[in-house]
């Protein structure tokens, strides 16, 4: 009874968290019913996550994997901490992580140009999979996770947390349930990108395996700063920049709100502005507008004065607004019955109180992933068709249900992924 009224005290509060202690979900799991999992990637994300993963007693952290010494060893510290003994195997190769028989699933959390290769080899393994967002650097990349994921059959969890948060499942739910009338518009503002110094080149340290972190990507000379996170992902040769990593947290939650996870928009268009020089090369602001056939259209740009940070949907007699924390609306009114109880609103969407638990759940069939592999696609197509439109320098025309660009040979070669270096390759299906 303590342990259910501290978890509804928690969900009291309206916001998810974080991390819920583990005192309040211990089960006292036997080892051989525990999930094991492997952590591809133990930087700033993939140790973020681990660490969530960590709070769970029918869960075990047997494997990590990663190019850069530093991290390996402050990971084997959080798991010190966490178990007691830091015994777990590590690995150079994530090939010799996802062919561990002992491993169940494996958490995904690598820079965005290494998105793709490393999961569909996991999932091509059987083993379930949390995959931290976008995606990956293209369509057809995405495409050929989601391919292999419906060839085994594993779970997948897109790391979109904010769908195992109550203040946005329920933003999305007043707006599905007609609560602010009909949908005029989705307005979703993120953090645009940034301008940072030439790093000229330095010396390789010896705990990190440059060859293998730049892997696919054009090889360019080692800077300590292209390691941070908040530099390569502002870098083309391994991301899209912030229209991609951030815009996939607000566009995924549009997109839920807007009932359109299963289809795509019409068309896209829009404007945006580059570095003229500097280390830091992708798009700095930006101004995009996505048309549905059948829903509100999704208006994205970098947050301002004119599109706030976050998601706000706009209906005819009212709005609501909800970002990290914080939900308002027009009314006060329309604020209320968040746990969605009181049959005011018949359109319940899925509930998640915990990103990491529900991906365990579903592993063990208790559950459905909050975002699973169709959503995912879904919702980071927005992200990489703002990208085409950008490098189109026009308005696009998409078809949700081919997901193509028709007879646009031009936008189409666009989806594809760029030439990869060496040997790397997408791994066969």
């Amino acid at each position: 009874m303590n342990r259910r009224s501290n978890l509804q005290a928690i969900l009291a509060t309206g916001i998810a968290p974080l991390f819920v202690p583990a005192r309040l979900l211990r089960s006292q799991t036997a080892p051989s019913n525990k999930i094991t999992l492997g952590v591809i990637g133990v930087g700033a994300q993939g140790t973020h996550d681990m660490r969530a993963f960590l709070n769970h007693e029918d869960a075990r952290v047997v494997a990590i994997c990663d190019v850069n010494q530093t991290r390996i060893d402050a990971a084997r510290h959080h798991l010190q901490e966490a178990y007691g003994r830091a015994e777990v195997r590590v690995y150079r190769d994530f090939r010799e992580l996802n062919r561990a028989a002992d491993v169940d699933a494996v958490l995904m959390a690598l820079p965005v140009h290494w998105h793709s290769i490393p999961s569909a080899d996991a999932v091509l393994q059987k083993k379930h999979i949390y995959h931290e967002k976008p995606m990956a650097m293209s369509i057809e990349e995405s495409k050929h996770v989601r391919a292999a994921v419906r060839q085994t059959g594993v779970v997948f969890q897109f790391g979109t947390q904010q769908r195992s948060d109550l203040k946005f499942r329920w933003a999305a739910e007043l707006a599905l349930n007609g609560r602010l009338g009909k949908l005029r518009e989705i307005q979703v503002g993120v953090p645009g990108g940034k301008v940072a110094p030439s790093w000229p080149e330095q010396p390789v340290p010896a705990g990190v395996d440059w060859e293998q972190w730049v892997g696919p990507a054009p090889m360019t000379p080692f800077h300590s700063d292209k390691l941070k996170r908040d530099n390569h992902e502002n870098i083309t040769n391994f991301s899209l920049g912030m229209i991609s990593c951030w815009g996939i947290h607000h566009l995924d939650i549009a997109q839920w709100g807007n009932g359109t996870d299963a289809t795509g928009p019409s068309s896209v268009e829009g404007s945006g502005e580059y570095p003229t020089e500097g280390g830091c090369d992708a798009v700095l602001s930006w101004k995009m507008r996505f048309e549905f056939t059948q829903a509100a259209p999704i208006v994205f740009a970098n947050q301002g004065d004119e599109i706030r940070h976050g998601a706000r949907f706009m209906g005819e007699s009212g709005w609501i607004h909800v970002l990290r924390g914080k939900i308002t609306a027009s009314d006060d009114s329309i604020l209320r019955d968040p746990q969605n109880k009181v049959g005011t609103m018949p359109v319940k969407l899925p509930a998640s109180v915990e990103h990491t638990r529900n991906f365990l759940d579903a592993i063990r069939g208790k559950a459905k992933a909050v975002c699973d592999i169709e959503t995912a696609v879904r919702s980071d197509t927005l992200c990489q068709l703002a990208a085409i439109a950008l490098k189109s320098q026009r308005k696009l025309t998409w078809d949700p249900v081919a997901e193509n660009f028709g007879s646009d040979a031009a936008a189409n070669a666009l989806m594809t992924h760029r030439p990869m270096r060496g040997d790397w390759r997408l791994p066969e299906l």
